[in-house]
């Protein structure tokens, strides 16, 4: 990697507590655990360096673009094995790492310029972590920070969207090679309908590199540090358990959140419908929350929550359903039945929480839902 890291993930244990950090504050989604913490071993044991570097030591001319993996993070199933058969496909295909790396070549060669730098496009297991590895095995930097201070289902609730950045040109290479350049599209929402089905034709998503920028642009743009409060994140709940503490009460005193719920999972149904895994999940409360329920939609990540069949905290305010043992969340995919959940909340970004926004990008209206977005901090100061 060049240049000077901010941080660095020099051992298992570091590549453990930067994931524990990116599922805290993945709300559910953001990819696979163990695929993420996979990429990681891998690139330590072939001695490849990672971690990642301020902004301001990235040179202002540098092209910039986010590198992710973009798909329904719900289990496969026997239909999308019966589907590689048919299409003639090779069962095992090529890793997405390798798919990753390759789209950003192919991006990199329809600009005809270099890539120098790579941006995380949200926080959670695999699309932190792939950036990263990505961008060692390229031997180019990471920027400390991303385009959503959470993880987030669609291009709409990015930074880019926010501020009015476009995110094309675009390059998508799934895992059987199929390699797009989608040079231009309408508008942000074709962007993220013409992404999405290519990572439905990829049958198990599809690798995408885009939203190229210069660097001066892309910090403008960014929410700063997240990879490193993450990486903080973690080191917080490990020690915490070490100290015998409770580690989510921890944590939450980095991010300055709030612990929203603790419950049992009781109920989880969900569809894995135009390439995002779409649902819902009840929890009946323990603890401090005994005698109550809580219920969250998501799709990919949680999005409306209701405590007691009453409208609660809604995106873009963050909602993650965390293993109250360790601090470590809980994907949406792997939730299961029996599950102990602490439900914790954060503040989301100011700019998602304009009016505009709320409507047609972020808030509960955007997903569907006739309830009124109400800030977090005023839902718990209540």
């Amino acid at each position: 990697m060049s240049g000077a890291g901010a941080a660095t993930l020099g051992s298992l244990e570091d590549c453990d507590d930067f994931l524990t950090g990116c599922t805290f504050m993945g709300t559910g989604g953001g990819g696979d655990l163990e695929e993420g913490m996979s990429l990681l071993r891998a690139a330590l044991d072939n001695g490849i360096s990672l971690g990642w570097t301020v902004p301001d030591r990235i040179d202002e001319g540098t092209l910039t673009a986010t590198a992710f993996a973009m798909g329904s993070i719900a289990p496969a199933g026997a239909g999308e094995a019966a589907l590689r058969r048919a299409m003639h496909l090779d069962p095992t295909g090529r890793d997405g790492q390798d798919s990753l790396v390759e789209a950003v070549r192919a991006l990199s060669d329809y600009l005809g310029e270099a890539i120098g730098c790579l941006v995380a496009v949200e926080l959670g297991a695999l699309n932190t972590p792939a950036p990263i590895v990505a961008a060692a095995r390229l031997g180019i930097s990471v920027v400390d920070g991303d385009y959503a201070g959470r993880a987030v289902p669609e291009e709409m609730q990015t930074t880019p969207f926010a501020y009015g950045v476009r995110s094309d040109p675009f390059a998508s290479v799934d895992r059987w090679g199929n390699t797009a350049i989608v040079t231009r599209t309408a508008n942000p929402y074709m962007l993220e309908r013409i992404g999405r089905h290519l990572a439905i034709a990829g049958i198990d998503g599809t690798s995408i590199a885009s939203t190229p920028l210069r660097a001066e642009r892309m910090r403008r743009i960014l929410v700063p540090g997240t990879l490193t409060q993450c990486l903080r994140i973690g080191r917080t709940c490990r020690e915490a358990v070490e100290r015998g503490q409770d580690p989510v009460e921890a944590a939450l005193a980095v991010v300055d959140g709030w612990r929203l719920f603790d419950g049992v999972v009781v109920r989880k149904d969900y569809e894995d419908t135009g390439g995002f895994m779409v649902g819902s999940v009840d929890m009946a409360g323990v603890a401090g929350s005994a005698g109550r329920t809580m219920r969250a939609w998501f799709k990919n990540e949680i999005h409306v929550t209701w405590i007691d069949d009453e409208p609660w905290v809604c995106s873009p305010d963050l909602v993650s359903f965390v293993d109250p043992a360790t601090g470590r969340g809980h994907s949406n995919a792997d939730l299961a039945v029996g599950d102990r959940v602490a439900a914790v909340g954060m503040r989301g970004l100011d700019i998602l929480r304009d009016p505009h926004h709320l409507c047609h990008a972020s808030g509960p209206a955007y997903f569907g839902f006739d309830v009124p977005y109400v800030p977090i901090e005023e839902l718990v100061a209540g």
